[in-house]
């Protein structure tokens, strides 16, 4: 599948030893060196199901695993980046039906402006970008592997679905921490079945569902039908980065059960740790309630741009607020933003400014703890402060921190030659 275009990220000097990249991993709950300290990095975050147009909480979470990217990257690692796009699950079918759209028609409409949504924040692309629909071989491969040696079981109903055994996984709920007890009306609140008939357990997961009228349906040896959620994931991940990858990312409502159950199908499949670090950016609300489709509150970037925000201006929003944070969106928030890009690109429009070299650190500094943008941001308005005051005479020192700006932050600030 296509992704959208790269802009062209300026090369910064090297103007101390690069920091090494640390995140605050999920599962085991502390601050841990993320990716290799040479060569490549692996890392799949999980996109989107293309039923609604992209909202803050969806350009929280690429957004803050851009600028793991973008460190990375200039860290002297080459990344490879791998996301998916659920082109075929419940929410999507189920608002096809509710519009009279054909749901294949609704997904690539709702992928398009995905991209372009992606490509006017100034995202990276994923060197792969993977829909579950093109996926179906590798999956029904890792669903059989899964069967053969057990893992997987046929529900013994009308419908014979497939299911994972979570109790041939030891490890399973390393990840979220929860008992069953607690686990369960999580599972039921985020798309699971814990009260589905004849399971072994009501945490087991879904891998293959038969085709039902109405719906699609691809053949395999199990049955015509369709995959589950988690185990679409699973597959990607482990065909385009083997197991032992370094971050798996998302949203922090991905946590459980759709990681936990990534992870726990990648671990039997292969007898190794799926991913090395779990890491979750907070979700995001709309003058204190959670954001959501289903609660109709949704900020949406396309609408944003249709009302001619910069999207400069949104990125450096979201930007304000560590990644790892709730917090809510507000115009208030916008207005800041778009009032601190202004300033942005007054002070590199400037012939000098204050030492550039120190708020290359500064901005490198923060990043490489735990992707600390608020921290970014500060030393750049401080930076601002002082060249705008005029106490500043190094002449390089705008276009240093204009090109910091756009290959560490993804925000662009130069707009051309100065008049």
């Amino acid at each position: 599948m296509q992704s959208w275009n790269s802009p062209p990220v300026p090369r910064l000097p090297a103007t101390q030893s690069n920091p090494r990249i640390r995140l605050l991993d999920s599962a085991r709950g502390t601050v841990v060196d993320a990716g290799p300290s040479t060569g490549t990095a692996k890392m799949y975050v999980c996109g989107i199901t293309p039923y609604d147009a992209t909202h803050m909480g969806h350009a929280n979470t690429y957004v803050s695993f851009d600028l793991l990217n973008r460190s990375w990257r200039d860290a002297g690692l080459e990344v490879h980046y791998v996301q998916n796009v659920t082109d075929v699950d419940d929410p999507l079918l189920e608002r096809a039906l509710a519009t009279g759209v054909e749901w294949s028609e609704l997904a690539s409409w709702q992928i398009e402006l995905f991209r372009k949504d992606m490509t006017a924040l100034r995202v990276l692309p994923p060197a792969a970008y993977v829909g579950a629909v093109e996926s179906v071989p590798e999956i029904v491969e890792l669903i059989g592997h899964l069967q053969r040696s057990g893992a997987v079981y046929v529900l013994d109903d009308e419908f014979a679905d497939l299911y994972f055994d979570q109790d041939g996984d030891p490890e399973f709920g390393s990840l979220s921490h929860l008992s069953e007890a607690e686990a369960v009306p999580v599972f039921a609140e985020r798309g699971g079945d814990p009260e589905r008939s004849g399971k072994h357990s009501p945490l087991d997961s879904l891998v293959w569902r038969q085709q039902r009228e109405g719906e699609p349906g691809w053949d395999s040896p199990f049955g015509r039908g369709r995959p589950g959620w988690h185990i679409e994931c699973t597959a990607i991940a482990l065909d385009v980065l083997g197991p032992n990858f370094h971050v798996q990312g998302g949203g922090s409502d991905l946590v459980f059960p759709h990681h936990e159950m990534c992870a726990s199908a990648g671990r039997v499949a292969t007898g190794q740790p799926f991913a090395q670090v779990f890491a979750h950016s907070g979700m995001v609300g709309l003058d204190g309630e959670k954001m959501s489709k289903s609660r109709g509150n949704l900020v949406l970037v396309s609408r944003l741009r249709a009302e001619g925000v910069d999207p400069m201006a949104i990125r450096l929003a979201l930007l304000a607020q560590h990644y790892r944070s709730d917090w809510s969106w507000t115009d208030e928030l916008l207005r800041s933003a778009a009032e601190r890009l202004v300033r942005w690109r007054e002070a590199v429009r400037l012939e000098a400014g204050v030492d550039g070299h120190r708020v290359l650190d500064q901005v490198r500094s923060a990043l490489a703890n735990d992707l600390d943008a608020p921290a970014a941001l500060a030393a750049v308005d401080a930076w601002v402060a002082a060249s705008l005051a005029g106490r500043g005479s190094d002449t390089a020192a705008p276009a240093l921190v204009a090109a910091c700006c756009d290959a560490l932050l993804g925000v662009r600030v130069d707009l051309g030659p100065r008049p």
